[in-house]
């Protein structure tokens, strides 16, 4: 297909799925329960993390987890006594252990009562290195208050080839904006130019068929692959063609 086709073609499906219908079928419902900016960063990275499988599981699973955090996220995570932290050691999805969602909520209380933050934290590696660099930075610091070793795989480690599809989708949530209210656009300090595609199975079989994709491993290189392209068909906002991939690939089975 054509350049100047593939993008007809795909701004077409983007127009489709990028939309606030999105919302209700899509884990990106969680965070937009929300309105306190903390709140709808924590909803949105907790959803992002257990965001693999069948979506109506994800989904289950992090009503179940904003349930536990009683609907005010930041204000649990900063202010619950010791015996509070009790209510998780029954919460699991999938290979996400209790172990591992105590962890995460204990990094983000102390990313956020030491650290300034999640944005602060992804924008300051950013504008020292770029989005990758933000990624590698982000993992450190995170993984960085003795988790166990199982916890680990939790967050993608590029440096060692993954896609870094969860971590790539939330920062598309935080930092791409416009019209059409899916995205949050909170995040003003990273450009939307410069993020990445959450390439997962759904994705990569798209962009393979589309001739965008040769790579057979759907890992930080074949991300690096379908990017080359989709900078061309959009330098400003390559990653809302997520939409279209990915609803070729779940809804149109393309």
């Amino acid at each position: 297909m054509h350049i100047d086709e593939l993008k007809l073609f795909l701004d077409e499906k983007v127009d489709k799925y990028n939309n606030p219908n999105f919302i209700d079928s899509d884990p990106i419902q969680i965070p937009h329960r929300f309105s306190v900016k903390e709140d709808i960063e924590i909803a949105g990275f907790l959803t992002a993390t257990i965001a693999w499988g069948r979506r109506d599981q994800i989904l289950k699973s992090a009503c179940k987890l904003m349930e536990l955090l009683e609907h005010q996220p930041y204000q649990f995570l900063t202010e619950a006594d010791e015996c509070d932290w009790d209510r998780f050691a029954s919460f699991y999805y999938r290979t996400f252990s209790s172990a591992d969602c105590l962890y995460f909520l204990r990094a983000l209380k102390e990313i956020y009562s030491n650290h300034g933050g999640l944005e602060k934290v992804f924008t300051q590696a950013y504008l020292q290195g770029g989005i990758k660099q933000s990624l590698i930075q982000f993992r450190s610091c995170f993984m960085g208050f003795n988790p166990e070793k199982r916890t680990f795989k939790h967050v993608a480690n590029i440096e060692k080839g993954a896609s870094a599809k969860r971590l790539n989708m939330y920062l598309r949530w935080m930092v791409r904006c416009d019209s059409k209210g899916v995205d949050f656009g909170l995040w003003k300090g990273i450009s939307p130019a410069d993020l990445l595609l959450p390439l997962d199975v759904h994705t990569g079989n798209v962009t393979r068929k589309l001739a965008i994709l040769n790579r057979k491993q759907n890992d930080i290189k074949a991300v690096d692959e379908v990017m080359r392209t989709l900078r061309k068909l959009d330098i400003n906002d390559p990653v809302k063609y997520d939409f279209a991939l990915f609803g070729l690939g779940v809804d149109e089975k393309f």
